[in-house]
């Protein structure tokens, strides 16, 4: 019997890198998944899996999140969220990010995923039990690993994780947090980088011991959907091979 055998998963960015090796690790330990992607390679990558419900869906819309938890529910219901969405800034530092980059950024890396957990709180509540598992990243740590954009949305995720997890704790629901550091995923960072950018990531990219691999954080996130994590609850879970320890 699979760790997440009966229940069903939330999973957003399920397409490709992250999203993709934990929609198939859910899977194999025996979880539903209602797959949210915004591409058609995503989605064409996603539609032969078994036990898998593949969704077109803009995290940024709530009508497309909405959308996601009503599918949830057609399915028996929402034991887990892992909003794993997200995008990256370029490495744009404050005085040079544009408005348009930095809605762009908090809108999908924050904001999405405050509208996912606010639709599916009152379902858990109901229920007495769930598990929501946000991504920030070592950026969520740190100043110097991405740009403002990227930074501050992932500070902030951390955040509101903590907000959840002190707040409706006492409704069974966790509320946790998956903070990688460099994952083999082919995300786009977001165009070229200025020279200011390229000086800080020389100081401060060099001790990351390698890139992970997308199932390295699958494996983590798997853990924290499960009973085995049942005590864990608003913790921030470093996925990076020790480069925060450096």
């Amino acid at each position: 019997m699979g760790r997440l055998e009966g229940k069903v998963a939330i999973i957003t960015g399920a397409g490709a890198g992250m999203g993709l090796a934990s929609t198939k690790r859910f899977l194999e330990e025996g979880a539903r998944v209602v797959a949210a992607e915004i591409s058609e390679e995503g989605l064409a990558r996603l539609r032969d899996l078994p036990g898998c419900t593949p969704v077109r869906a803009d995290v940024t819309i709530q009508a497309n999140v909405d959308e996601l938890v009503a599918t949830a529910e057609r399915l028996g219901g929402l034991d887990i969220v892992f909003n794993n969405a997200g995008i990256m800034d370029g490495f744009k530092v404050a005085g040079e990010v544009t408005d348009a980059l930095w809605e762009r950024v908090l809108a999908v890396n924050l904001t999405g995923p405050m509208m996912l957990c606010r639709a599916a709180l009152p379902i858990m509540q109901r229920a007495g039990r769930g598990v929501i598992i946000n991504t920030s990243s070592v950026a969520g740590l740190a100043g110097g690993k991405a740009g403002a954009a990227y930074t501050a949305s992932k500070h902030g995720i951390i955040g509101l994780t903590k907000s959840i997890a002190a707040m409706y704790s006492p409704d069974g629901i966790r509320c946790v947090i998956i903070a990688p550091g460099s994952v083999n995923t082919g995300m786009d960072r977001g165009g070229q980088y200025s020279q200011r950018s390229l000086d800080t990531i020389s100081k401060t990219g060099g001790a990351s011991p390698r890139g992970s691999d997308p199932v390295e954080v699958a494996n983590v996130a798997v853990f924290l959907a499960s009973d085995e994590a049942s005590f864990v609850n608003g913790a921030v879970i470093p996925v990076d091979g020790g480069w925060m320890a450096f």
